[in-house]
């Protein structure tokens, strides 16, 4: 099948840009004739290995050069306040990607942030399958895209959540006017270098905003340091809030202990260098980071954010759970493992597993059945499932 995927920024950081990527490759790897759109580009290669089967589509090139799109410099109208990325969708890019909806021959699209999704949704022409990822989840949205989701996710052929929770409350929203399905994003791949859990670092990765509560996690490791003088703290990221983090760091006394190592491109190499993981995030909608962990044998201790961990992690099977926003909790999670050496290596081998069941072969056959059962539903003549039913497992 033929099937393009949409990213805002393709060849920049990120988890969403990391796990569609993934699903490209994995999809090229399948046989199915696949595009990338890169609604923006400003950079000359992309931070993650795209598949040479993949077809690498740019929609506004931006780099190096005075944008020279009519209407680049003004705000845009279709993409509502509120949306993370509203400063990007300036009018020129908001025609840019319509234009490019409307020469879209056939085949299966797959937009992947609200504003992309809602473009998609009143642009996009019928004849192709759209299909609206949410990365994050419905709660997090301010009311103005709220209100925009509501209104025009309706026209799109399914909405695909991270998670059980948002689907669900993605039905509950819509009230079954559109087709919902329930699928994870996967792992880039299932070999990845191990822990042997004999370095006395704890590790932690991801953009440095608030999201990702590190401003929560380094006092918490100050607690950790007070009982195990001997370990460190790894951050791997780069972010607006990395100035705030180190005033944190001094402010803590932690020079010696905490070490924001900027952004890598071998992050599983990082890990499994690593004995422990740890996720202070404030919100998430599925933390791939967790998954990544989880591959390299590592045990976590995370926030219990109000959607993503719980999904993934069983507190005492492969890993350990703690009420969302608790220092003190995450800190006493983090001395138990750091204290026991076989609980340590008990959650890592149970987390091993855990990620087999998020490996790109089995994601991507859950894609596929969804896939096929929209074409099916748009064949003249066939009878659409259920708009709530099908792939939610």
């Amino acid at each position: 099948m033929k099937i393009t995927y949409v990213l805002l920024h393709a060849y920049g950081m990120g988890g969403t840009i990391r796990t569609v990527i993934n699903q490209a490759n994995a999809m090229a790897a399948a046989g199915h004739e696949v595009g990338l759109a890169s609604v923006v580009r400003r950079r000359a290669d992309s931070h993650f290995a795209v598949d040479s089967r993949v077809e690498m589509i740019d929609v506004v090139d931006l780099r190096g050069k005075a944008p020279v799109l009519p209407g680049h410099g003004e705000p845009g109208v279709q993409v509502p306040v509120g949306e993370a990325a509203k400063d990007v969708f300036t009018r020129g890019v908001e025609d840019g990607f319509v234009e490019f909806l409307q020469g879209l021959d056939g085949g299966v699209l797959v937009t992947t942030r609200p504003g992309l999704n809602l473009l998609a949704a009143r642009h996009a022409p019928e004849r192709l399958v759209r299909v609206a990822q949410d990365h994050m989840h419905l709660g997090r949205y301010k009311p103005g895209v709220r209100a925009a989701i509501l209104e025009d996710y309706p026209r799109l052929d399914a909405v695909v959540s991270l998670t059980r929770k948002d689907r669900a409350e993605y039905d509950q929203a819509l009230g079954g006017r559109v087709r919902t399905a329930h699928i994870p994003n996967p792992l880039h791949s299932l070999s990845a270098p191990q822990t042997d859990h004999s370095s006395k670092v704890v590790v932690t990765a991801g953009r440095l905003t608030g999201q990702k509560g590190f401003d929560l996690l380094i006092p918490a490791f100050a607690q950790v340091v007070h009982r195990h003088p001997d370990w460190r703290l790894y951050v791997y990221g780069s972010g607006k809030a990395e100035r705030r983090l180190r005033k944190l760091i001094h402010e803590h006394h932690l020079y010696n202990h905490v070490f924001l190592m900027g952004p890598t491109k071998h992050l599983d190499r990082e890990l499994s260098k690593s004995s422990i993981y740890a996720l202070s995030s404030r919100f998430e909608g599925f933390p791939m980071i967790l998954l990544e962990a989880l591959n390299c044998g590592l045990p976590v201790a995370s926030f219990d954010c109000p959607t993503g961990p719980g999904e993934i992690i069983v507190t005492g099977e492969n890993g350990l759970l703690v009420p969302h926003q608790d220092g003190d909790g995450l800190a006493a999670a983090l001395c138990r493992l750091i204290e026991d050496a076989p609980l340590r290596r008990r959650l890592g081998d149970a987390g091993r597993e855990t990620a087999t069941r998020y490996g790109p072969d089995v994601i991507r056959s859950r894609w596929e059945a969804l896939f096929a059962e929209l074409i099916e539903a748009k064949t003249p003549g066939a009878q659409a499932p259920p708009k709530s039913a099908g792939v939610h497992t």
